[in-house]
């Protein structure tokens, strides 16, 4: 009889922990079908778990912060955000997101975060992208509260599936639907056309960012961020042609980024007008048609220097 009501005992304990597991998740993630293609998409909500993580370095200052970060934010969330992206594991597994100290500035971005309107805005996005472009895979994304660093991407697409957003307080429900687009198409791009034993020249990186505002502006008509409408200027131009055939990811994204002697975001500017440039006279062309092509075809077929 004794064994009989520990053996309840601990069925109903364990009941306990995987009810407590389940509503965790069903909290933390809002899961949705594209309604004619079926399509899944899940929004993670990973912020609510920041209020684990602040307790646990309250109460555990002898244990370093980014492994309680790994523990109580990172781990719980692993395999929806992170599990085999490809550019996280080219980048070596790095997160995009590290360990906030300024806790008081963490909870102010939270407090800003209107769950409903936040996934409605992402399901828009998403649902709009993938009536252009679908995939057939899940699409998750991800949602890390951030403090604003203007040199730093605001979302990053991980690999197929896999968005993070690094939510400020300047976000809003305009800026997600444009920058889910935009990462949507990387997402997709990787899923179709992700190449791991081979690396990318300035040019393939240019032109892939290009079509991701060229996508987002199909999507999200005149509503981009990135400001494609920089006018062509030679002097721009001729730091950055030498340098295209080069396989150096970095020194693509200080161009994409801007700076130094070039404008900001200017990248983003050039890869579009890239792009646009093929499509002006390959207009017959859907996005999945033009998504595929590679760089070196969309610029020496676009006659980018003849047009602009």
């Amino acid at each position: 009889m004794r064994l009989f009501r520990v053996l309840i005992v601990l069925l109903f304990c364990t009941l306990l922990i995987t009810f407590d597991q389940k509503t965790e998740e069903e909290t933390l993630i809002y899961s949705f079908h594209h309604p004619e293609t079926n399509q899944v998409f899940h929004i993670v909500h990973v912020y609510k778990l920041y209020e684990n993580y602040e307790k646990r370095i309250e109460k555990d200052s002898t244990i370093p912060i980014e492994q309680i970060f790994e523990e109580e934010v990172i781990e719980p969330v692993f395999e929806a955000c992170y599990q085999d992206g490809e550019y996280f594991e080219r980048s070596g597994k790095t997160y995009s997101v590290e360990p906030p100290e300024d806790m008081e500035l963490v909870n102010a971005i939270i407090n800003t975060i209107d769950e409903e309107k936040t996934n409605k805005a992402i399901k828009e996005a998403l649902i709009e992208s993938a009536n252009y472009i679908p995939s057939n895979k899940a699409t998750n994304v991800c949602i890390y509260p951030t403090r604003y660093d203007p040199d730093l991407p605001q979302m990053v697409t991980e690999g197929t599936g896999k968005i993070s957003v690094l939510y400020t307080l300047f976000f809003d429900e305009e800026f997600l639907k444009v920058g889910i687009a935009h990462e949507y198409h990387h997402s997709v791009w990787t899923e179709k056309y992700f190449n791991r034993e081979s690396a990318d020249t300035i040019l393939d990186i240019l032109i892939l960012e290009g079509k991701a505002v060229m996508f987002e502006n199909i999507v999200y008509p005149g509503n981009s961020y990135e400001n494609p409408d920089y006018p062509f200027l030679t002097e721009y131009w001729g730091l950055v042609e030498p340098e295209l055939n080069l396989y150096d990811a970095y020194r693509a994204y200080e161009i994409i980024y801007g700076g130094d002697d070039l404008p900001d975001d200017y990248g983003y500017s050039a890869g579009y007008h890239l792009v646009k440039a093929y499509l002006d006279t390959h207009s017959e062309l859907t996005p999945e048609e033009w998504t595929e092509l590679s760089g070196e075809e969309i610029y020496e077929d676009g006659k980018y220097m003849e047009l602009y």
